[in-house]
């Protein structure tokens, strides 16, 4: 997961993110940004100078092969994402040479993971007091073939004193049927115990979503939910009110994710892979949940509308505006009255480039930022939608738009429907297939959202 922040232009046209949780508390997220520097953009959200990829390409056992963990766009998400790869052993027994090893350390075993460690941050790391929440979308391939062993997803593992075994794990195991597990081993003298299993015929082949929450503690809490990404279906929940979270000799918890799997039984391996994508590390509470928030010029007022959920001890939303997005100054305070929807609407006399974010501020004075969005009304780059309504087809005029670039289509839920190559001047869109209601459409250049606009179709 690189959810970096993107400058969107456009004009008369509504800017906007969906879904991405605002937290007050510190937060870290990780998503996939275009192939190239993968290696490079893990490191920097989840251990800053230092390394936090494990992978069988870090000694000279697969050099034909090379980085084990790339970039790949997911036609599903509408995204880029990661995939994870790993090869069966060219020979048996395993040595040095062979690949994939494990970065030439151990033999009975191969893993391609990043996480968290000891030179991470901070907030990256789960201490007695606090409470995490991992969350992350997932997608294993149709035919994924685990071990009889172990054949481990997600792992969240101890530093310190006892930590040889992970504390919580996510594993799919060969059986009659495959399954994914929910595993929880308590310390290095008990064996594991299994929390809650599913059939892995239920998500093999879709994008899944992971939420984890651990409150770290003698006596914490744990929850585990995952839920399909298309139709929110919960294919497997488990919470508990009274667990060890972390042992007594351990100074903090950790995640790790990717394909850690044994060799001890190689007539059950191929070669496999894994998608990951939108990784969030927060700990602390949840006083609020930005949803969406937007900004649109209309008839010279600027229209600022936001939508949030869990609005719990919160104490004010402040609406910031600037004109080179650093510099922001305080335009307006709206106080939260449990709703879903807010707005603000004042009269624009700037017809420069402006930019907005919102800082959404708790009862204790702690506070957090929403993403920048920016209103152009010069903007060379917007795009104009017609005929809408529209019945089989829409034409978009765009002005002066790079080469590769697209159009992202999606419904008023923020799911994509459709992925179109961008012409100069004016591009058709067959929208016979699409049902009656209001889609997006969204430019996109070089994997930043440009223009945005909206469009009916009404039969």
């Amino acid at each position: 997961m690189s959810l970096k922040i993107n400058i969107l232009s456009f004009l008369f046209t509504t800017l906007f993110f969906v879904g991405i949780p605002v937290f007050i508390e510190a937060q870290v997220t990780l998503d996939a940004n275009g192939p190239g520097s993968t290696y490079e953009l893990i490191n920097s959200k989840l251990a800053p100078g230092y390394t936090a990829v494990e992978t069988p390409d870090q000694c000279a056992s697969h050099p034909s092969f090379g980085r084990h963990i790339a970039e790949v766009f997911d036609a599903t998400l509408n995204k880029y994402v990661f995939e994870f790869y790993i090869h069966v052993p060219t020979t048996f027994p395993v040595g040095t040479t062979t690949a994939d090893n494990d970065r030439c350390q151990n033999f009975d075993r191969q893993r391609v993971e990043i996480k968290t460690y000891e030179p991470s941050p901070a907030n990256l790391k789960g201490t007695v007091g606090e409470t995490v929440n991992y969350k992350w979308k997932f997608r294993l391939p149709t035919g994924f073939q685990p071990s009889p062993n172990f054949t481990h997803i997600h792992q969240v593992k101890a530093v310190g004193g006892d930590e040889g075994d992970p504390l919580f794990t996510l594993t799919v195991r060969a059986g009659t049927p495959n399954i994914l597990q929910l595993l929880y081993v308590k310390d290095s003298a008990t064996s594991a115990t299994e929390l809650s299993s599913i059939n892995l015929a239920n998500i093999a082949g879709v994008w899944v979503e992971a939420t984890e929450v651990v409150q770290v503690g003698a006596n914490g809490t744990f929850s585990m939910e995952i839920k399909r990404v298309d139709d929110g279906t919960n294919l497997l929940s488990y919470s508990t009110s009274s667990i060890e979270t972390i042992r007594p000799s351990n100074t903090f918890i950790r995640p790790k994710w990717g394909i850690y799997r044994s060799l001890n039984s190689p007539t059950y391996l191929r070669d496999d892979s894994i998608r990951i994508a939108s990784i969030s590390i927060q700990e602390g509470v949840l006083p609020v949940t930005l949803t969406n928030f937007s900004a649109q010029i209309i008839n010279k007022k600027t229209l600022i509308k936001w939508n949030v959920e869990n609005e719990i001890n919160f104490s004010d939303y402040e609406i910031e505006q600037s004109s080179n997005g650093v510099d922001f100054v305080k335009l307006a305070v709206v106080k939260p009255s449990n709703q879903s929807a807010y707005s603000y609407e004042y009269e624009n006399t700037n017809h420069q480039k402006q930019y907005f974010r919102l800082k959404l501020i708790d009862n204790n004075g702690k506070f957090s930022y929403s993403n920048i969005v920016v209103i152009n009304a010069n903007s060379t780059s917007a795009i104009t939608v017609y005929p809408n309504p529209a019945k089989d087809f829409i034409t978009v005029n765009t002005n002066e738009i790079h080469p590769n670039s697209y159009f992202i289509i999606s419904n008023v839920d923020g799911k994509g429907m459709n992925k179109i190559s961008a012409k100069n001047s004016a591009t058709t869109i067959s929208t016979v297939k699409f049902s009656n209601g209001l889609y997006y459409i969204k430019l996109i250049e070089n994997n930043q959202t440009i223009s945005t606009n909206q469009f009916i179709i009404s039969r």
